[in-house]
């Protein structure tokens, strides 16, 4: 057994097993650096050329969206409450591939450190590709290639042969 002693508590593990105590304390990774970057973010999203079209015709009323979005972050990265929603339902009807995650992630990672220290958007960095990544694979558009993407012939059990020799 492995002990992690603090002064109010201790922590017994078995030895193969690993831990780790770190808690996020950037001090930018707070509701208000979280407000900033989402309305920065959300406005680089509105001028561009790939995904701006996509949510600018679905989304009516932006501040009152930012608002929603922030709590949202605030839920993932501050474990706050205030966030009642679906975003998996909110994007699988939306026209958007991968090329359209991509762009968002690549947004996101030029804008998260202009208003967060390098901690904290590191932080919201990883939050969001993890998110992205979920979306992603809810929508069936996983960062896994299938066989038929990577050029393997799909083969028919019932049928004994393969699809590619039809």
């Amino acid at each position: 057994m492995t002990q992690v002693k603090h002064a109010s508590w201790r922590l017994d593990y078995p030895s193969h097993m690993t831990v780790s105590l770190q808690t996020p304390t950037a001090p930018t990774l707070d509701e208000a650096h979280i407000a900033r970057l989402v309305n920065r973010f959300y406005d680089k999203v509105q001028a561009d050329d790939l995904i701006g079209p996509v949510f600018n015709a679905i989304v009516d009323d932006w501040d009152e969206h930012k608002r929603l979005l922030t709590r949202f972050w605030c839920s993932v990265a501050l474990r706050a409450s205030g966030y009642r929603g679906n975003p998996m339902a909110k994007h699988r009807p939306l026209p958007i591939g991968r090329e359209h995650f991509e762009r968002w992630l690549t947004l996101w990672g030029e804008t998260v450190p202009e208003i967060m220290e390098a901690d904290a958007a590191a932080i919201m960095i990883d939050y969001a590709q993890r998110i992205g990544r979920g979306l992603r694979m809810g929508m069936g558009l996983g960062d896994r290639p299938r066989g038929r993407d990577l050029g393997i012939p799909m083969y028919e059990a019932s049928r004994g042969k393969s699809r590619i020799d039809e």
